[in-house]
């Protein structure tokens, strides 16, 4: 056995192992959630005027909206929020976590998937942003940050930290931007919300994988050993 297969099968890599133990998803994570209550401020600051890119980009889109989009909008608006988004789909992904046996997993998703979408509504009536005039479809209280956007990017980054695959990184990243792009398309939200839902949706999916980022390792370390003697 070579040296690179022995520690292949030892477990996580030394790259991974590194990621473990530096502080960086401490202050990154922290940095972001400071830049997303400094954009807040901006805008009160601004008494709510939209920047000069979110009018642009408004003008835009609602001169070449379609009921064939407008429609895709209004579907990813009940799959990512509401109960369905909320409660459904972090409901399932738990669910299927449990049933492979990952339960740390499941409960970082869990408490990432809550305590993103709490934060979202704390900021929301903080800052009390009115949403777009332009807006299509039925919405609650608030349009700083977009939670929609903020539950799609905690979903997308948490999954990428326990899958460790490019391609749930690059279909998560597509997701956020989809969803981005269909709350702005149906005018619920500024260009600057749906920032600041990212943001935060990010920078929750760090600060709670950091203290526990072992533990995830450790576990999947075990599925893997697990699925590899069944083989």
């Amino acid at each position: 056995m070579t040296k690179t297969e022995s520690a292949t099968e030892a477990g996580p890599t030394t790259q991974q192992t590194m990621a473990v133990t530096l502080r960086w998803p401490y202050f990154s994570g922290g940095i972001a959630i400071a830049l997303v209550v400094v954009l807040g401020v901006v805008l009160l600051l601004r008494q709510n005027i939209p920047f000069e890119f979110d009018g642009e980009w408004m003008d835009d889109i609602t001169e070449d909206r379609n009921q064939t989009l407008t429609a895709i909008s209004a579907v990813m608006a009940w799959i990512g929020g509401g109960w369905f988004g909320v409660f459904a789909v972090p409901g399932a992904v738990v669910a299927v976590l449990c049933l492979f046996r990952r339960f740390w997993a499941a409960g970082y998703f869990a408490v990432a998937s809550a305590l993103s979408a709490g934060l979202v509504r704390v900021l929301k009536h903080v800052f009390g942003r009115p949403r777009p005039e332009e807006i299509l479809i039925p919405s609650d209280f608030g349009s700083f940050p977009s939670g929609h956007t903020a539950n799609a990017a905690t979903m997308a980054v948490v999954l990428g930290l326990l899958l460790f695959r490019w391609w749930v990184w690059a279909a998560g990243a597509l997701w956020v931007v989809l969803m981005a792009l269909s709350r702005t398309y149906v005018g619920a939200h500024w260009v600057s919300d749906t920032i600041g839902g990212m943001i935060l949706g990010a920078a929750v999916a760090l600060l709670l994988w950091a203290p526990i980022a072992a533990k995830l390792l450790e576990e999947r370390k075990r599925r893997t050993e697990v699925k590899t003697r069944s083989v």
